[in-house]
């Protein structure tokens, strides 16, 4: 892939034991060059439990040379030495992420449909920031009330060089307008890990590609 090419960005389900390991597998392996990021996001499990899910997940990653980023968590991803966190604005502040995490740590932030909230992340030294949900999500919360078009994507590339994610129900069959947005990455889960991943991430290499 290209500096200027649209990458996957994969979001864990919620149940990532069982057969998720292999799953993951599977996914990075039809997605090489295209998948770049994987976020552990497990909720309701303690910190012990949560780090013993993500060691066999990290490990995948680091075969595939795929960043490993915990979700909402700097305590874990500390603990885990990952290689980022991925922040919602109740989760901390991206200075503070960034003492704990060291300077080589991908530290991301959601701002829904601000522009305002993006540039606040920005400023504070965020690595990348997500917009969404762009469309209706099981995995972005209820609560956003506002839901962005691509035209941020655009007023953001056009102005910053941080890189951009789009998330929030995003499919092969409606990702177009937000690769051809900009968007660095698409943040996806449910259309990868409710079907066949492997075939899910090939259908998204065709339709970036197409777009």
């Amino acid at each position: 892939m290209t500096d200027v090419s649209t990458q996957l960005y994969l979001i864990s389900p919620a149940q990532v034991d069982g057969d998720f390991p292999t799953r993951l597998e599977r996914a990075l392996e039809a997605g090489k060059g295209l998948v770049t990021a994987f976020q552990f996001r497990v909720k309701g499990v303690d910190q012990h439990e949560a780090a013993r899910l993500a060691e066999p997940l990290m490990a995948i990653c680091a075969r595939h040379e795929v960043a490993f980023i915990v979700n909402d968590s700097v305590p874990l991803a500390n603990r885990l030495k990952a290689d980022g966190v991925h922040l919602g604005q109740d989760d901390g502040d991206p200075k503070e992420a960034r003492e704990v995490l060291g300077r080589d740590a991908q530290i991301g932030v959601t701002c829904h449909a601000s522009r305002h909230l993006a540039m606040e992340a920005g400023e504070a030294g965020a690595d990348y920031v997500a917009f969404g949900a762009f469309y209706e999500s099981t995995t972005k919360d209820k609560g956003d009330a506002q839901r962005p078009t691509p035209g941020i994507i655009e007023w953001w590339v056009k102005i910053f060089e941080i890189p951009v994610v789009a998330i929030g129900g995003i499919t092969p069959d409606n990702c177009a307008p937000l690769v051809k947005a900009g968007a660095d990455f698409l943040a996806v889960s449910g259309s990868v890990w409710n079907g066949d991943e492997a075939a899910a991430v090939k259908a998204f290499a065709e339709a970036i590609e197409a777009a």
